[in-house]
């Protein structure tokens, strides 16, 4: 095996430059209690349920602790069994839940009823966050201070933001946090978003006039599909209009497309990088994949290949990337290095973690690193534990 052909041995990194006594990478978000059927019948229909644990930036927190980054996670839960479940979670993949909001133990968590798919039929999600614990994270509630100390990534998603319209409130509680947050960054901390839109929790118009101040004004390195931008801001991808994007009339984008696309959203949100997430979903079970990353300073690079995957869960798989795609960043810096690696880790994660089940990327680094062996030299084989 010639290992000079693989760009990147993750399982050497040296991460002592992490190190520096407190979380380098902290997260912000609401994490939810899953409820699957355990029997793969319809949720009105079975008494049987798996019970997991579901969110964008704790998912995101998980994969970075469980590649060796110092990584916390912070946001508010009942003081019962749901907030210990989420407490001792995040303690045992690696997560310092030293920062939790905790709330008075009647106030809710946020639910999440998935039924699974199969083809033909889709699968279908239903929220139950309206008043949850998370949804009250306000200002003065965390230490940012102590939290952000020796950050080097402060990351959140437009999930957490609209969360304030979803339950009918005045006020953006939890944007009043991130704003403290904001201030209380060290030099160099970089702010990092996933836009993730969602319209089961607000408007279009509610998310633009949260967001567009947000991501132009405080993001460094923003986090996106294509569906997302052409649905919020009329941005096309090349010779693909937002109308064609919003039918589905897109073919897979060419090199000049996405180019195009990228320098549009680093320009318009004044950004230092830019991730893009693609998924080609051929039936509800088999799914393709690629992503593209692109730097202020010119950078841009897809994945070498669209690669297939064989889904037991798909929920949680852009979370995965995000997290690889921030590992590249926080081991080699904000370099066309290091968005190359992070693309490919990225890449990697999220092809592995879309084959377990439930949200949490339960993945090691070392299948990641035999994934980009395997992705450059071809073949695989079984291995022996």
């Amino acid at each position: 095996m010639d290992v000079q052909k693989v760009p990147y041995d993750i399982t050497a990194d040296d991460l002592s430059g992490l190190l520096g006594g407190g979380p380098a990478c902290v997260t912000l978000g609401e994490t939810m209690v899953r409820e699957t059927p355990a029997d793969l019948q319809r949720p009105e229909h079975s008494r049987l349920a798996h019970l997991s644990l579901a969110g964008s930036e704790f998912s995101l927190a998980v994969l970075l602790a469980r590649f060796g980054v110092p990584t916390a996670y912070v946001t508010r839960v009942p003081d019962n069994p749901c907030g210990w479940l989420l407490r001792d979670t995040a303690r045992q993949h690696g997560v310092c839940a030293d920062f939790l909001a905790w709330a008075p133990g009647a106030e809710p968590m946020g639910r999440f009823i998935y039924e699974i798919g199969r083809t033909p039929r889709k699968h279908t999600g239903w929220y139950q966050r309206m008043y949850s614990a998370a949804s009250r994270l306000g200002g003065g509630m965390v230490s940012w201070q102590r939290a952000l100390a020796h950050c080097r990534l402060l990351h959140t998603s437009g999930i957490t933001f609209g969360l304030a319209a979803h339950s009918g409130y005045d006020q953006n509680h939890l944007l009043e946090a991130f704003h403290e947050a904001l201030d209380a960054r060290p030099p160099g901390c970089l702010v990092g978003l996933d836009f993730n839109y969602r319209a089961t929790l607000w408007t279009e118009e509610q998310c633009r006039e949260v967001m567009t101040p947000l991501v132009t004004g405080h993001v460094d390195v923003l986090i996106t599909t294509i569906e997302d931008m052409a649905r919020m801001y009329r941005i096309g991808c090349g010779k693909y209009s937002p109308e064609d994007i919003d039918r589905g009339d897109m073919d897979r984008p060419d090199d000049e497309d996405l180019a195009a696309f990228g320098r549009e959203l680093l320009q318009r949100f004044e950004l230092k990088a830019l991730g893009v997430t693609i998924r080609y979903p051929d039936t509800f079970e088999q799914h393709r994949w690629e992503s593209a990353v692109f730097g202020a300073e010119g950078g841009f690079l897809r994945s070498p290949a669209v690669r297939p995957i064989v889904l037991a869960d798909r929920l949680g798989g852009g979370d995965a990337w995000n997290g690889g795609f921030y590992y590249g960043l926080l081991t080699e810096g904000l370099n066309e290095r290091g968005l190359h690696k992070g693309l490919l880790v990225g890449d990697a994660a999220t092809r592995i973690k879309q084959t377990l089940m439930f949200d949490l990327p339960v993945v090691r680094k070392d299948e990641v690193q035999a994934l980009l062996k395997s992705d450059v030299l071809g073949g695989g084989k079984r291995t022996a534990r």
